[in-house]
C-alpha cells in the first residue's frame, strides 16, 4: 500500500534561536516527527530560518567591515550557510530518534535553491528586515551600494524582497531520496532564492517566504497533506481580540473570504493561509492542518488545530 507523503513546515519554535537553544529545540522536534515516521508516513521537512541567517548575515557583514579585503557575503549564500547548519543539527537529532526508537532510516539535508521572478513586484517594494542595526552613515553607504535600509529605533537595518517561490530546483533529487522513503530536510528558510539567466542560476538579495516555500514543496511532490507546525492552537478570527474565535476546520473559499476581510496578519498567519491555498488548489484529497508544535510532542493521534480542505 502507498504510503502517506506529509510535508511538515517548522516555525521558529522547533529550532530555537542561539546554538545552544538549536540543539535542544532540535532534540524536542525529533520526537514529534519521530511519530509521524513510526505512523509509516513518508516525511519531507522545511523549516524557518529567520534569527539563523540573521546571525549569520550579521556575522559575515561585520567581517568584511573589520577587514575589508574580504568581500561581503552575499544574502543567497547566507541562506545557504544557515540550511546547512539547521540541517546538521535537524538530521542528527532525527536520526538519534530514530535508531532510539530501533527505526534505521536515512535523514538527508538537501541544499535548496528555489527560483524566483525577477520582476516580482516584491523586489519593488522589500518588506524583510535583517542584519545589524547601523549608523545613519553606514546605511547611506549601504544605499550607495544598491541595498535598501529602513529606519529602526536609534538605528538601521537592511531590507530586502520576499518573492514568491515559482520552482525548486532540487525537486527531482528531493522526490528520489523521499520515493525511497527517506526522511528528508528541503527548502530550509524557504529556499535560497536565485534567478535563472540562461544556464546559470544567480542568487537574488532576497528572503523568500518559508510558509509559501513549503507550500509550494508540497505541491511538486504531490504530498497528501501539508502540515505547519507554530506557536498557536489554532487559526482565529479577530485574533488577538474580545471576540476571537478559533477554527478547527475551514474551507478553501472560507479562507478566501477571510483573507479578503483582512483576517490574517501579513507576515505571520497570512502567509499560512496563502501557502494553504496554492497547495490545495482545486484537489478534493489535499488538505492543510495548520497546528501548535507542542501538541505535536504529545503524539500524532491527538494533534489539534485547523484543517483546511477543499
Amino acid at each position: 500500500m502507498k504510503k502517506k507523503r506529509i510535508v511538515i513546515a517548522l516555525g521558529h519554535e522547533a529550532l530555537g534561536t542561539t546554538l545552544p537553544e538549536q540543539k535542544k529545540a532540535t532534540k524536542l522536534t525529533a520526537k514529534a516527527i519521530g511519530d509521524y515516521i513510526k505512523d509509516d508516513c513518508q516525511v519531507v521537512l522545511s523549516h524557518s530560518n529567520g534569527p539563523q541567517v540573521g546571525m549569520i548575515h550579521t556575522a559575515m557583514a561585520e567581517f568584511a567591515r573589520i577587514y575589508p579585503e574580504y568581500t561581503a557575503t552575499p544574502m543567497s549564500v547566507c541562506s545557504a550557510m544557515s540550511q546547512g547548519y539547521i540541517g546538521y543539527d535537524l538530521q542528527n537529532a532525527i536520526r538519534t530518534e530514530l535508531l532510539n526508537r530501533g527505526i534505521y532510516k536515512p535523514v538527508s539535508t538537501v541544499l535548496t535553491q528555489v527560483t524566483v521572478d525577477p520582476y516580482d513586484e516584491a523586489f519593488y517594494h522589500p518588506t524583510k528586515i535583517i542584519g545589524r542595526v547601523m549608523t545613519e552613515e553606514e546605511a547611506e553607504a549601504e544605499e550607495k551600494k544598491g541595498n535598501h535600509t529602513v529606519k529602526q529605533g536609534d538605528g538601521y537595518r537592511r531590507i530586502v524582497a520576499a518573492p514568491k517561490p515559482m520552482d525548486i530546483v532540487e525537486i527531482d533529487a528531493i522526490r528520489a531520496l523521499s520515493d525511497a522513503d527517506q526522511v528528508v530536510i528541503a527548502c530550509g528558510g524557504g529556499g535560497i532564492p536565485v534567478l535563472e539567466q540562461d544556464n546559470n542560476l544567480k542568487g537574488a538579495s532576497a528572503v523568500i517566504e518559508k510558509d509559501l516555500a513549503a507550500g509550494r514543496l508540497a505541491e511538486l511532490l504531490d504530498a497528501d497533506q501539508l502540515i505547519i507546525l507554530t506557536s498557536v492552537e489554532h487559526v482565529c478570527l479577530n485574533y488577538g481580540t474580545a471576540n476571537e474565535q478559533p477554527l478547527d476546520e475551514m474551507t478553501v473559499e472560507e479562507a478566501k473570504q477571510y483573507m479578503d476581510e483582512g483576517q490574517f496578519e501579513e507576515g505571520t498567519m497570512l502567509p499560512k493561509i496563502q501557502a494553504a491555498i496554492d497547495y490545495i488548489g482545486n484537489s478534493a484529497v489535499r488538505s492543510v492542518l495548520i497546528a501548535n508544535l507542542e501538541e505535536a510532542l504529545d503524539g500524532v493521534s491527538g494533534l489539534k488545530g485547523t484543517l483546511i480542505h477543499k
